[in-house]
């Protein structure tokens, strides 16, 4: 098969069967297409798509993110997870606003150099916005490339990563073709070529492609070694006190960084000597374990609440402060940490240890 017909294959097929309802399809803005391609970034579509439309309307351009402070870009992100893409996104901003006036260079080789922008996401901009001959190779299309082609092997080794960025330059269509053939390639992986139960009945490569011939396409891609999860434990402690709740910024280069979430520590022991110093008594309440899934390692939170009696006190550290809990939903919480603290305003936003000492069994 001419390398050619794969190309017009994925094209002809985008324009006829391929996605054309999403957000970010209507324009060729490089701001916007970057946006959406970040967020997509081990994100599922039908999430991206309502925080898009918000982020974009909290950022309409470059130079608004670039301005705004860090906590507002990460307060717009909470709950997308992998928060060093708000974190890139944000650096990103500004040095495009510093090094080019707030214009995003046409070529993906310029792209790359900015934060947070890799190869792949580079090329999308690059072919979508400025028709670039560039080629993407995200998850979906390793996948499609893997099983049309034949490629065996685990596609995160650098081998086989060398042979399918080979791969996908070689397919590239005319430049007039770009958005259409990566917007397919992208389509095909996300609605046809699935992990599971592909529907190659409806494919338009399903003629040439050697995992259909093979009956292989349970086998490719190969699928990775499996890795024992680790898991983390640690202990967070909920000091409330007349509707307000004690939060720690997290470190930038840490988990969850820049965001807020409650002062954690090895173990309950440690969280009532810190309880004791906020003036609070050794007593506390044990709520419900939180376990939250990473890429690497779950973690496993036990929360503690403690209810104070005098007005918060000032914040030992700079990265310490008193969030009232009628704003849990605005604030730049991690999705878990959101999650729990909303259980905890709806029963003592605004009120006093006196007046919610029958309702603390309902937690």
């Amino acid at each position: 098969m001419p390398r050619s017909s794969f190309g017009a294959r994925v094209v002809a097929w985008q324009r006829a069967h391929g996605r054309h309802d999403l957000p970010w399809q209507c324009t060729r803005d490089p701001y916007r297409v970057w946006v959406a391609e970040v967020m997509l970034q081990q994100t599922q579509v039908a999430t991206v798509r309502g925080y898009y439309d918000r982020f974009l309307a909290r950022f309409p351009d470059v130079q608004t993110l670039a301005a705004a402070p860090l906590e507002d870009v990460l307060r717009a992100w909470a709950g997308l997870g992998y928060y060093a893409r708000a974190r890139n996104l944000h650096a990103c901003a500004q040095a495009v606003v510093e090094r080019y006036g707030g214009v995003f260079p046409r070529s993906a080789a310029a792209l790359q150099q900015l934060p947070g922008i890799g190869r792949s996401t580079a090329a999308a901009i690059a072919a979508f916005c400025f028709n670039e001959r560039a080629a993407i190779l995200d998850g979906n299309v390793r996948r499609v490339l893997s099983r049309h082609f034949g490629i065996a092997g685990d596609l995160t080794t650098a081998a086989v990563q060398r042979r399918l960025w080979q791969l996908a330059e070689s397919l590239l269509p005319r430049a007039a073709d770009m958005p259409a053939y990566t917007q397919g390639l992208m389509d095909l992986g996300a609605t046809v070529c699935v992990r599971a139960a592909p529907r190659c009945e409806v494919c338009p490569l399903a003629s040439t492609c050697y995992a259909r011939r093979q009956g292989r396409a349970a086998q490719l891609p190969a699928p990775r070694a499996r890795r024992a999860v680790a898991l983390r434990r640690t202990h967070w402690l909920l000091a409330v006190c007349r509707g307000a709740i004690l939060l720690v910024r997290q470190p930038l280069r840490g988990l969850w960084g820049g965001l807020l979430a409650p002062p954690q520590f090895p173990s309950a022991a440690a969280a009532r000597v810190a309880a004791r110093a906020l003036g609070g008594g050794s007593a506390l309440q044990r709520l419900p374990a939180v376990r939250h899934a990473f890429t690497h390692f779950t973690l496993l939170a036990t929360p503690h609440l403690i209810l104070l009696v005098q007005q918060p006190p000032r914040a030992a550290t700079l990265h310490e402060q008193w969030l009232p809990l009628h704003e849990v939903e605005e604030a730049a919480l991690p999705a878990p940490v959101k999650t729990l603290l909303r259980t905890v305003a709806t029963r003592y936003s605004g009120s006093t240890p006196n007046a919610t000492r029958k309702r603390e069994t309902m937690l």
